[in-house]
């Protein structure tokens, strides 16, 4: 009997002493290795240049490597999709951007192979780019209220061009402008800023809607005209243009949208915590200057507003696809 107890009880002991210890994940404080970033465009473009100015600074603020890795293909489904998938432990974040997470999804349909809102753990939004309406300095006309006028005037005759193609946000809000405004405008959809810009300067389009690097020279040089911005404040660049909202047409008050997303069920605490580091890390003065540059403005929100923003933009564009028939290609 005795014996029996005496082999018993170190066994007992050993296996409560299992139950009580913690877990090694949850011993270890995140983070604890490397941190990968999804950047679900290739390289070059304004997301992997923002992950890779962020990288740096938010590896100094959490004191562990951060590592770039780019995941492009099908409008940035491919590296979202790959976020999604990913354990959700916080060491594989991706950024989405309004394209792939309030766009596509109701553009393209059941082929995007995530949900926006169930799929991820919002950490917070970190920047917009604001488009700037512009058109050809041959167009007779000085404001926005004058080029809805002559459209008015000559319905079908205005067309204008977005660079990123069909259900981009600059696409999208030409369609809003039309719907408002109620006038008829021609999309012209072209595959890149630069190509866009040439036809623009070439009054082959009268107008576009774009953002402002790829046009700020020939807004400065007068050969394009710049009538409106469609974000929530004038830019720093163009401070005599003002806003759509000041112009009475908050319904077009369109930006493209920047942010950090974590896989569904992250623990809450890493999603803070990595925010926190993000709001930090857009704080600094060389992160900022390098936004504005590239055409983005810092704006940094919590994961709840961030989290409401892509439910809240989905909706939007959603019912802007429907309304304006607006089909991929």
């Amino acid at each position: 009997m005795n014996r029996t107890i005496r082999l018993i009880a170190p066994i007992t002991g050993f296996a409560l002493a299992l139950a009580v210890a913690p877990s090694p994940a949850s011993a270890q404080a995140w983070p604890s290795k490397p941190i990968h970033i999804v950047s679900p465009f290739s390289t070059g473009s304004t997301v992997d240049l923002h992950a890779r100015l962020m990288a740096g600074p938010l590896s100094e603020i959490l004191g562990q490597p951060v590592v770039v890795e780019n995941k492009a293909g099908a409008g940035g489904a491919i590296g979202l999709d790959a976020v999604a998938k990913s354990a959700p432990d916080g060491y594989t974040v991706g950024i989405g951007t309004t394209g792939p997470m309030a766009i596509n999804p109701f553009l393209i349909g059941s082929t995007v192979p995530y949900d926006p809102v169930k799929s991820f753990a919002p950490i917070g939004q970190y920047g917009i780019g604001p488009n700037v309406i512009v058109i050809n300095a041959e167009v007779p006309a000085k404001t926005l209220a004058e080029l809805i006028a002559l459209a008015k005037a000559k319905p079908g005759t205005i067309s204008y061009a977005s660079s990123s193609g069909i259900g981009s946000t600059a696409h999208l809000a030409g369609e809003l402008l039309g719907s408002v405004a109620n006038i008829d405008i021609v999309h012209i959809p072209y595959k890149g800023n630069a190509e866009g810009a040439t036809a623009l300067l070439a009054n082959q389009v009268q107008m576009a809607i774009s953002g402002l690097p790829p046009i700020q020279a020939h807004i400065q040089s007068g050969r394009l005209r710049a009538l409106a911005v469609t974000g929530p404040s004038r830019m720093a660049q163009l401070p005599d243009v003002p806003t759509v909202r000041e112009l009475g047409m908050p319904e077009i008050d369109v930006t493209a949208w920047y942010g950090f997303i974590a896989p569904a069920g992250t623990p809450p605490e890493v999603v803070q915590k990595f925010a926190d580091a993000l709001a930090k890390t857009v704080a600094r003065a060389e992160v900022k200057g390098r936004f504005l540059a590239s055409g983005t403005e810092p704006y940094v929100t919590s994961p709840a507003q961030f989290a409401e923003l892509i439910a809240a933009d989905g909706k939007r564009w959603a019912a802007v696809i429907r309304k304006a028939n607006v089909r991929a290609q």
